[in-house]
Parts: C-alpha cells; structure tokens; sequence
C-alpha cells in the first residue's frame, strides 16, 4: 500500500508535494474542475496514482454542503432498455465527481413507500427519475426541494424539472411505414400504459390514417412486458381476420409477440413481420434479430445528466423538454406479407 511521505495515509498535502502543485489546485482536479490546465492535471492525477491516495468524500460533503450523489428512482429494473440510459448517464455524472444511487419504484410502491422520499432521506444532491413512473405526481415534492429530471418519459409536467426522452411519435411513424412499405395493410399495435406509450399508440394511427387504412389499423392494450406481449399477440391471432405485421410498443413486448407466433404455427417474418422498440440488446441477439426503433438510449442519459449539472448552477430557470431524433433498425423480423 502506498503512503505519504512520513510513511502515513497518503493526504491531499502529500499528494500536492508530489505534483509540485498547491493544495487548492488538487482540489480543484480532484473536483473535475476544468479550470485546471492539462500538464497540472496529469501531473495531479500521476500523483494520486502513484500514492494511493483516497479523497474523504465525507469530510468533503460536509465542507461542501453537498453528497455528490445522485438518485436515479427506475420504473422497472427489468426493462433493458433503462441500461443503455443508465450507461449514458452515469458516464457525465462520474466525470463530474458524481455518484447515481438506484431505486426501484415499483419495489418501493409494493412496500408502500413513497416512491422519491427515501432519496431526500439520504440527501441526495438531485435526483433523475427513469421510465413511466406508477406515481409521477410524487416527484412534485421532491422538485421543491431538489432538481429533479425526468428520463425517458414525457410525465409528470412541473414546473423547473426538464425532460429529456426520444421522439416517440417520429419512432412510432417510422416502424408503422417500414410495415406499409413491406405492403403490409393489416397492422396491429401492441400498446403500452402512460405518456409514452399513448404517443406511440396516436402516431401508429395517426400513420395508417394518412395511408387511408385507418379500418385496419387494430389496437391490443399491452402492459410493456413479454407476457402482455403474448397474451396480446394470441388474442391477435384468434381474430377471424389477422394481422400480417405487428409493431409492438417495446421490445420486451415484442419477444411475447414472436413467442405467441411461434407457438401458433405462423413463421416470422414469412408469415408475420414484427417491429419492436428501443433497440436493446434482446433484440440484437442472433436468434432473436429483432427489427426495432432506436430510441437513442445512452444520448437520452448523457443528455439528463447534462440538464441536472445545469440546474445544480441554475436552478430558477424554466423547465425544458429534449427530444432525440430515434432511427429505424432493419433486422430479420421483417418482410413483405405473404401472397
């Protein structure tokens, strides 16, 4: 283990006696700062390497006022999309000094607990809440009192809290016309619950409208998960006349859909396209191949991390709404309806 020069813990005046540097700058390194020029960083970050050195982060946030952490409050821990978001996000807090903590709001509903309180318990310095919350009215106590950001969702609307999400009735026009393109005519839509997913459901229709097959574009509720997905796709199925193409509302949604196909007889894509959503990396596996929307996951993070550092310098100015621009990913769960 390495130690300061009198053979002791290393401490911030060993570590600036190494660097040639004074105290003040290593903090201001230590803090991400960038007004630190680049040879004097290095010189700093070399030093902290060489002895091991270990900032206190509690002797930090006292003199600060400030954890440095952040509250990251998840819909559903198990929806894979969350983790490219995750990813994005992280990457800008840590470069700035900044540590997420997870929660998982169904988890905290279960336990009848409310969904953000324990975050102010553990006096957080913002928080980001994640996905379609089952209570997102509960985040308006918390934005009194902290900044809050909403990811990946359109609600709640408050006022001083931004939201940053993909553009979710451009990603829903861009799955229904690929189908269209293909000569598909009977489409059905798996939905999902909340804002984001009644975006979706409005501009799959609103799209086959505009082709003048608004009669033949079917909607089956859905509840985001492979399960809702297959129970949709066998009521789907028994219908007198079925779909030859399914856009479903995620791609765990679609997993179902394919699952229910299979056990049907109906091959995919012969026989049924589907289009998912959010390009996760379920529908990047080889026997899975799904066609899906990228809804620009990790742009999505980095992008609420950013709008959170600016709120920790401005906190009073007014709420803004993000949108990424989502791409179509073709895949092998696509083509043209049979004959």
């Amino acid at each position: 283990m390495a130690t300061g020069a009198s053979g002791g813990k290393p401490t911030i005046r060993t570590v600036a006696e190494r660097a040639g540097v004074s105290k003040s700058l290593v903090s201001l390194v230590l803090r991400g700062s960038d007004q630190v020029r680049p040879e004097k960083r290095e010189a700093v970050l070399a030093a902290v390497r060489e002895l091991g050195y270990r900032p206190n982060a509690a002797a930090r946030s006292l003199s600060e006022q400030r954890t440095r952490t952040v509250g990251v409050l998840l819909n559903d821990l198990r929806n894979p999309w969350f983790v490219d978001l995750l990813d994005g996000l992280n990457s800008l807090l840590h470069d700035n000094g900044l540590r997420m903590l997870l929660g998982d709001a169904r988890l905290n509903r279960r336990l009848g607990q409310d969904l953000a309180s324990p975050f102010l318990d553990l006096q957080v310095d913002g928080l980001v809440a994640v996905g379609t919350l089952p209570d997102p009215a509960s985040l308006a106590r918390v934005a009194e009192r902290i900044p809050v950001v909403v990811a990946g969702s359109r609600e709640p609307a408050l006022p001083g809290v931004d939201v940053v999400a993909g553009d979710d009735t451009l990603g829903a026009r861009l799955a229904t016309e690929h189908l269209l393109s293909l000569g598909h005519r009977r489409i059905a839509h798996v939905s999902g619950h909340g804002a984001v997913g009644e975006l979706r459901r409005r501009s799959f229709e609103a799209t086959m409208a505009a082709h003048g097959l608004a009669d033949d574009a079917h909607v089956e509720p859905g509840d985001l998960t492979e399960e809702g997905g297959y129970r949709a796709a066998v009521r789907l199925f028994g219908r007198p006349h079925r779909p030859t193409a399914v856009f479903a509302v995620n791609d765990m949604t679609s997993v179902g859909v394919v699952s229910a196909a299979e056990e049907s007889g109906l091959r995919v894509p012969s026989e049924l396209s589907v289009v998912g959503y959010d390009n996760t990396s379920i529908s990047q596996l080889r026997h899975v191949w799904l066609t899906t929307v990228d809804n620009a996951g990790h742009d999505v993070g980095r992008r609420a991390a950013r709008c959170l550092l600016d709120r920790f310098e401005t906190s009073t100015r007014p709420a803004e709404l993000q949108l990424t621009r989502p791409t179509l990913e073709v895949r092998g769960t696509t083509a043209a309806p049979p004959a």
